[in-house]
């Protein structure tokens, strides 16, 4: 990408925020390594400056800068990679993920976000590409994501759930026009039929949304034959609130019992460099930083 690039490593050496600004924008991705970068490297990168969406638990708010081209999400990538000396010999990495889940809402920015997959998908072929969506109300842009995961096999599907019924979703993610609980179900064995893959579902545990009826709920609704699970801490969106995240693992892995007794595939996902670097989801606090000084 155009403009400055500044880069912050976490304490235990292995996630890197790096943070793009130009006059009218500013990025923030992250890179994490596991183990090398040649066992598996993941980054994930934004689609928007800013974002539209508010979700409660995010450090946009619902501060919406613009959309990026599909050169400047692909941008992010390059630049990461070339800073690490690593963009050539990526290709034999033995799992490289590139995740458009950092900051922005993809499927409102379909048009590049499409563009940047087709041609990170020329450059890096053995790459997943993983999508991660609230599921906004884009029929359109959801029909042209199906035509697109059936053509490129590496696509892969999230979407962001977070709460077991509509209504408390509703409160956590406040964008009015998005996919119910169950629409979002639909979709999702739509995309399983078509493509051969399952989704995953993305819950962060907060403290609020752990019980079995919590869990009860999200069984009914979705088929551990067709939806995977990836289960999250909460992260805190302010530096200045690092210690107010729900970081209770052990009830995060109670929680994840019930449906591995149930047969489903699940994940969780801890974020290493969430404490220093605002490594977790949502914690953007470059971003913020950069919104405050620009009267934003």
């Amino acid at each position: 990408m155009n403009g400055n690039c500044k880069v912050f490593e976490s304490n235990e050496g292995n996630v890197f925020k790096y943070v793009f600004t130009g006059e009218d924008y500013v990025v923030e991705a992250v890179l994490y390594r596991y183990e090398s970068f040649m066992k598996r490297t993941v980054i994930c990168c934004s689609t928007m400056s800013g974002c539209p969406v508010g979700c409660k638990f995010c450090g946009t708010g619902n501060k919406f800068i613009r959309n990026l081209d599909s050169d400047e999400i692909v941008g992010q990538i390059i630049a990461i990679l070339s800073d690490k000396k690593i963009f050539s010999s990526i290709q034999d990495a033995e799992r490289f993920q590139i995740m458009f889940m950092s900051m922005g809402e993809p499927m409102l920015n379909w048009g590049n976000v499409e563009s940047a997959i087709r041609k990170l998908h020329s450059k890096f072929p053995k790459a997943e590409l993983l999508l991660s969506t609230i599921g906004p109300n884009e029929p359109e842009n959801f029909n042209k994501l199906l035509k697109l995961s059936c053509e490129i096999e590496k696509i892969g599907l999230q979407f962001s759930i977070h709460k077991a019924w509509d209504y408390q979703r509703d409160i956590l993610i406040p964008y009015k026009d998005k996919m119910s609980l169950a629409q979002i179900r639909d979709y999702g064995i739509l995309w399983w039929k078509e493509t051969g893959r399952k989704p995953y579902l993305n819950y962060c545990l907060d403290g609020t949304n752990g019980s079995k009826p919590n869990a009860d709920q999200l069984m009914d609704l979705f088929s551990p034959l067709i939806f995977c699970f990836t289960f999250s801490v909460v992260c805190s969106k302010d530096e200045n609130m690092k210690d107010a995240g729900y970081k209770n693992l052990s009830q995060i892995r109670q929680f994840e019992q019930q449906f591995l007794r149930k047969g489903y595939n699940t994940r969780i996902f801890n974020p290493d460099g969430q404490d220093d670097i605002g490594g977790g989801c949502g914690q953007l606090w470059y971003v913020q930083q950069w919104m405050k000084e620009h009267g934003r």
